[in-house]
């Protein structure tokens, strides 16, 4: 699923020398293995420049309880160039743009090859805690932000309820109580023969030969 608007590049696999797409793959295997907390990394097997997280909102924000899908875009200039991020999940939040589009200074000027993309998604989950309105892409998000921190916590809440929570797990099966009802005795049973489909019950004796018995006594 591509981001919101259709914000970015195809596949670079071809553009990158083979040396760098050596080192990206190494890196994405580590992520796999060894993913930071709270991160999961989905790779794309036929593209390694299309890098696919899922990152859990922190305790204590107003993302709490979210899952939010996310991507590097691993352009022709990378290491060299910053990947480009975005958001696939709608949220609210003064550094996301209305594409998705992530505005982080380690995307921009305080890159460097040497980071990797480890540093980079650990970052971005960062902002999850500590947004800056100084970098707004959305500005509504970054006045709220600065004004009326309820405010923008109730629509980032809203937002997190409506678009970043997954299906609802179903509800372990509580042991049952009750004994199962008693089923046949083990064993051959003995075939009933038509004869005794045909036989009554004897009826039950009357009290008056209980009487007679009583008085011989």
């Amino acid at each position: 699923m591509e981001p919101r608007g259709g914000a970015w590049q195809n596949s670079n696999v071809e553009n990158l020398p083979p040396h760098i797409l050596r080192l990206v793959y190494k890196e994405l295997s580590l992520l796999s293995s060894d993913p930071p907390d709270g991160i999961k990394l989905f790779p794309n097997e036929e593209d390694i420049t299309d890098v696919q997280v899922t990152i859990e909102g922190p305790e204590g924000t107003p993302y709490a309880g979210g899952l939010f899908r996310m991507k590097l875009v691993l352009g022709k200039e990378f290491p060299a160039a910053p990947p480009k991020g975005f958001f696939l999940t709608k949220i609210f939040h003064p550094n996301v743009g209305p594409s998705g589009e992530i505005c982080v200074n380690v995307l921009k000027r305080d890159w460097r090859a040497e980071l990797g993309l480890r540093h980079v998604l650990l970052t971005i989950k960062c902002l999850l805690i500590h947004p800056n309105p100084e970098s707004a892409l959305n500005e509504e998000a970054g006045r709220l932000l600065l004004e009326n921190y309820e405010e923008y916590a109730s629509r980032a809440r809203l937002l997190t309820e409506i678009h970043a929570r997954g299906p609802p797990r179903a509800p372990p099966e509580a042991p049952s109580t009750s004994a199962p009802p008693p089923g046949p005795p083990d064993g051959p049973q003995p075939k009933k023969h038509a004869g005794d489909r045909d036989k009554k019950p004897a009826p039950p004796k009357k009290k008056a030969d209980k009487k007679r018995a009583l008085r011989r006594l």
